[in-house]
């Protein structure tokens, strides 16, 4: 059984390698992993349920199915949809995915409805660019009253 799976990991894994590279002047190597984030699914919950990441990159998240029905993860948004195969109780899988835009992508098991019965969850990427502190974005102080108008 462990051969079998290793032996439908092998292509996606040589998929992946290949894909990397090119574009930019990153001095990282192509597509290295910024964090991975560990995800619970069970009937019928993702924990964690919202997840922020500082910024742009390739992460992966690693989906154990800690139910008792079969499961799977999708993260979706700003143009990208990644999804893994089934994950069999007990089992874990795990997803690559480059999130090269900020703002909010969904996380969800497409399994038979089991995104409507709770099994959903957000991915917020970005923010504030240089961490820490936030102003507005033409650098000044906002006032709530213009007593001049």
């Amino acid at each position: 059984y462990l051969m079998h799976r290793l032996i439908l990991l092998l292509p996606a894994a040589l998929a992946l390698a290949a894909c990397g590279g090119g574009g930019g002047s990153s001095t990282s190597a192509g597509g290295a992993v910024v964090k991975t984030i560990q995800i619970s699914e069970k009937e019928f919950s993702l924990a964690p349920s919202a997840v922020n990441l500082s910024k742009t990159g390739t992460y992966e998240f690693q989906a154990t199915n800690n139910g008792t029905v079969t499961h799977a993860f999708v993260i979706e948004g700003n143009g990208i949809e990644e999804k893994t195969g089934d994950i069999s109780p007990g089992s874990m899988m795990t997803l690559r995915v480059t999130l090269s835009k900020s703002g909010d992508y969904e996380m969800y098991c497409p399994i038979d409805g089991h995104k409507g019965l709770g099994m959903a969850g957000t991915i917020k990427v970005g923010g504030t660019a240089g961490g820490g502190t936030t102003t507005n974005p033409q650098g000044g102080t906002t006032t709530t009253s213009n007593p001049g108008y």
